[in-house]
């Protein structure tokens, strides 16, 4: 079982969002000389007549940004478990074009991972779903996005158009949620260590999972209020009143102000975040008339090699299986 966590969580990834408002340390330019790179990458992989998904990361040489590649990884699960890249220019290139870079570049921190059981490895990010239908994922409208973290190590974003208004993207630590809570009701953090059940796990049916987990020196979170009460529905485990406390208090820490941090995603920025230690959400969006200028971001769930090791009872996520090949005709 892990340990409960009784003491503030100290260290980089206990940030709140006023720490950032004279600080921009968080955003990353790339570089012309970084771009340069990229673009050579890009022209020898079209000039192999290679496209996404089908290469490997040898096959999309950018080893030169290894170092910096390897400071973004180890601030994503050591430091403050975000970071933005700003600058990609992406009028500049093709859909198809810049699917590839955004894969290479995935290939190159972790291994990129399955968004849904078709088994795509980039999933775009549109309000192009019917808000009227249950089976929709809220991804797929302009509504409201709440708090969550995904199935996966690390989640990517790249903001390839903005809305017309509003969609504005929202970051919240997990470890400051933890120690706000620790503050207001101490009482409660013991439930958020109970196995729960969660809907939309990569999996056919709900699974359990606590929402809190510390382990090895580290908290862990996988929190989802509407995926929590729809696999207790599910399952037919209805909440208790003493959970619904704490899922209301958990809901009222993560949207103080003092905690969150907003930012506007600009066309060319990668928002990537660790999904153990931050949580993200969005709000909602009008998108122009024109459907040719509406939002779109592209997500990226990558499985990383210097993850943290997860406790038993917390069992990691990394995307979907890969589904059963076609059957043939005989």
């Amino acid at each position: 079982m892990s340990l409960i966590q009784s003491t503030p969580i100290t260290g980089p990834a206990a940030w709140r969002g006023p720490d950032f408002a004279h600080d921009h340390s968080w955003i990353h330019p790339i570089t012309p000389e970084a771009l340069a790179v990229i673009d050579a990458a890009l022209a020898q992989l079209k000039s192999r007549g290679l496209r996404f998904p089908d290469f490997t990361r040898d096959d999309f040489p950018i080893h030169a940004l290894a170092p910096d590649l390897a400071r973004y990884t180890d601030e994503l699960e050591n430091g403050r478990g975000f970071l933005v890249l700003r600058g990609l220019p992406v009028e500049r290139y093709s859909d198809e074009d810049l699917d590839a870079i955004y894969y290479g570049l995935g290939l190159h921190m972790g291994t990129p991972v399955r968004q849904n059981p078709r088994g795509d490895l980039l999933g775009a990010v549109m309000n192009v779903g019917d808000a009227t239908q249950k089976s929709t994922r809220v991804y797929e409208t302009n509504l409201y996005l709440p708090y969550h973290s995904d199935p996966s190590d690390v989640v990517a974003l790249l903001c390839v158009r903005k809305a017309l208004r509003g969609g504005l993207s929202s970051l919240v630590s997990v470890a400051a949620i933890y120690n706000e809570i620790l503050t207001r009701h101490p009482e409660f953090i013991g439930l958020y260590y109970r196995p729960m059940y969660f809907e939309h796990l990569c999996e056919p049916r709900p699974s359990l999972s606590p929402i809190f987990s510390y382990h090895e020196g580290k908290l862990s979170c996988r929190y989802l209020r509407q995926y929590l009460e729809l696999g207790h529905d599910i399952m037919e485990q209805p909440l208790s009143r003493v959970e619904i406390a704490a899922l209301d208090l958990f809901d009222d820490v993560m949207h103080d102000p003092n905690i969150r941090l907003d930012m506007m995603l600009e066309p060319g920025d990668i928002q990537f975040a660790n999904n153990y230690a931050v949580l993200h959400s969005r709000t909602g969006f009008e998108d122009d008339p024109d459907p040719a200028r509406w939002r779109k971001m592209i997500r990226l769930w990558l499985k990383m090699g210097n993850a943290r090791p997860l406790a038993p009872e917390f069992p990691g996520r990394n995307g979907f299986p890969a589904p059963e090949p076609a059957a043939t005709l005989a």
